[in-house]
This record gives structure tokens, C-alpha cells and sequence, in this order.
């Protein structure tokens, strides 16, 4: 960026270490009895954005320098354009030049290779979610779970319903309050006495060996590039 006439500075891709994704529920009793479902990360997510380098420096830049800072950073419209066909028949694009897809090709050798396998990989990840939350051994569990949450005076249809309660305000909280946390040990207590842990996890493994079993392919070669990525990011970082 910088040889293209922009700045642009490192920020860590996970910033809250403990912030966590909840596909299928809480089920951590000691993640629940700190964070309750995470309403706090909200606020500081937000307050994250809000301060990023990158994005405060974009907006000083004027509407024509911010596009080329963008064009820079992600590709041109006129370069190739690489795209993808899902395992959900959609078509996933980008282009091959900008910072972004030079840095991609300088790590992982082929840029065309390693779009195609990440992205597959990715929509199969959320693929295998879905196939989890709508098998109807998970929905059983879920309605033995509502059940037990309303014994102990809690009325939730599923899991996800309970974390909107509390990740719906807004984003205001800084802490998470002590309903919150109720809940959510109430719901991870629920889980575990009407199986819904162990059948969650149960699932996600069939359907986990199901997807690499029918494109083994595409995660050998996923691996691999990574494996290679990872010999020259060290070669790069010790070569100064």
C-alpha cells in the first residue's frame, strides 16, 4: 500500500480473544459464568471500529483517494476477475490484483488455488451448521431443552432465541448483568441434563466427517497450501 501511495497499519484479526461464536448455544458453564452470552463484546467491538487506524485514516483520504485506496487495496474492476462456483450453486468473485490478492499470492504461491479452496471451505463450514440446527434429533433436543429452561422460569424456544434477548439492546452494556448470567448458566445446566450438548456435538461430527469425506480434496489441498504459507511467512519474517 505504502509503494501505491496509502498507508495501512497491521490490526489483529481476532481482537477479543474471548469473544466467542455460539452456532448451536452456550455450553462452556465457565465462559457463561464470566461472559454471560457476550453482550459486552458488543460495545467493544464497536468501540474497536471506531478507533481502527485504517478506517479512521479512509475517511480522511478525499472520495477520489478513498476509491483508489480501495482499488489498491482489493483490485480494479478492469484486472481479472477469479471466481468460484459453492457447493450451494452460488458464484463468488473478486479480482486477481490489489494488496490484498498480492500478499495472498506471496504466502500461498497460487492465488487462483488458494481462492477457490477457502472459499469452498468456508461455505461448507456453514453448510455443516446448517445441517446440524435442522436435523431433527437437534430440534428434538431443543424443545427438551425450552423445556427445562421454563422449569427453572425461563421461557426460550431455542438457544438463539435466549442470546437475543440479551444481544439486542443496543450495545450498551459493558458488563453483562446478572440476568444475563443466570440465563446463560441456566441454559449450559439445560444442555447438558437434556443431551442437547452431547447430541450438538454428535451431529457436528457426522455431518463434519460427511462434508471432508465428499471433498477431501478440497481440504488436503486447503492444508497444504496453508502448511506452505506458514514455511514462507517465517521465511519472510526472519528474512527482515
Amino acid at each position: 500500500m505504502r509503494e501505491r501511495g496509502f498507508q495501512m497499519w497491521i490490526t489483529p484479526r481476532r481482537p477479543i480473544l474471548q469473544d466467542r461464536d455460539l452456532p448451536y448455544g452456550l455450553h462452556d458453564a465457565r465462559w457463561a459464568s464470566v461472559h454471560g452470552y457476550g453482550s459486552a463484546f458488543i460495545a467493544q467491538r464497536e468501540k474497536l471500529r471506531k478507533s481502527d487506524p485504517n478506517r479512521r485514516y479512509f475517511t480522511t483520504l478525499s472520495a477520489g483517494d478513498r476509491q483508489r485506496a480501495v482499488d489498491a487495496l482489493h483490485g480494479r474492476t478492469r484486472a481479472e476477475r477469479l471466481e468460484v462456483v459453492t457447493p450451494t450453486g452460488m458464484t463468488v468473485g473478486r479480482f486477481d490484483d490489489g494488496c490484498t490478492a498480492e500478499a495472498q499470492r506471496q504466502l500461498y504461491g497460487d492465488l487462483r488455488a488458494w481462492f477457490t479452496v477457502s472459499t469452498v471451505a468456508r461455505t461448507l463450514d456453514e453448510q455443516r451448521r446448517r445441517q446440524v440446527i435442522n436435523d431433527r434429533a437437534f430440534t428434538k433436543a431443543v424443545g427438551t431443552w425450552s423445556h427445562c429452561m421454563k422449569e427453572r422460569g425461563f421461557t426460550y424456544d431455542s438457544p438463539g432465541q435466549a442470546r437475543a434477548a440479551f444481544m439486542n439492546d443496543g450495545g450498551t452494556r459493558t458488563a453483562p448483568g446478572r440476568k444475563e448470567i443466570r440465563t446463560a448458566a441456566a441454559e449450559v445446566r439445560c444442555a447438558d441434563l437434556t443431551g442437547l450438548a452431547a447430541t450438538t456435538r454428535l451431529l457436528d461430527e457426522k455431518y463434519g466427517d460427511r462434508t471432508r469425506d465428499a471433498h477431501r480434496s478440497v481440504f488436503n489441498k486447503k492444508s497444504q497450501l496453508e502448511k506452505d504459507a506458514l514455511t514462507r511467512a517465517r521465511a519472510l519474517v526472519e528474512s527482515g
